[in-house]
């Protein structure tokens, strides 16, 4: 089996490059199902692996032993082997976010908005209020909401929608994977 990275957004493709019958046509939806299985579990944290081709060039078969199950575990246990060697990264939600906050309390959002990993956009002044535009990782904005009224004396207001994904950094992204792994070995 190989294994290719998509560009973001493209999804999953399945290709049987399969020749002179070294795998019968029968068991490749079975190595498919075992495929698609393993990439919704996930092999990183957990977390589905998406925007790759999975393309299945070769292997063997017994006349008494093979099974559509055991092509389905092959699969999965072939995919997951690539996917630990290769360099998988975590994707997380990005928002696109606009904060309307009165004009005074300005700076102080800014700075809060920038500990969250922030990526300040611009703002615009409407007569006394400022509209503050960023895109903020998901994870950050937890509760964001009662502390921006906190900041702004009740005044502020935020609107949120989800814009892209975007590679996790690496020291959050090693945090994430240890905490899952130390979970399933308290299960």
């Amino acid at each position: 089996m190989r294994v290719e990275p998509l560009p973001r957004g493209e999804g999953y493709q399945f290709v049987s490059e399969i020749k002179g019958g070294a795998i019968p046509s029968e068991f490749i939806p079975s190595i498919q199902k075992g495929v698609v299985e393993k990439m919704e579990m996930g092999v990183m944290a957990g977390y589905p692996l998406v925007d790759m081709k999975v393309a299945v060039y070769d292997g063997t078969y017994h006349d008494v032993d093979s099974s559509d199950i055991a092509f389905k575990i092959a699969g999965s246990m072939a995919l997951e082997t690539a996917a630990k060697n290769a360099q998988l990264v975590l994707l997380e939600p990005i928002m696109k976010v606009e904060v309307t906050v009165p004009e005074e309390f300005m700076g102080d959002v800014i700075g809060d908005l920038s500990a969250k990993r922030a990526q300040i956009h611009g703002s615009e002044h409407h007569g006394n209020s400022v509209i503050i535009n960023a895109l903020v990782p998901l994870a950050e904005m937890s509760g964001y909401v009662t502390t921006l009224r906190s900041m702004t004396q009740g005044r502020g207001s935020v609107y949120m929608e989800p814009s892209h994904y975007e590679e996790v950094p690496q020291n959050i992204a090693d945090k994430i994977v240890a905490k899952t792994k130390g979970e399933k070995k308290e299960s």
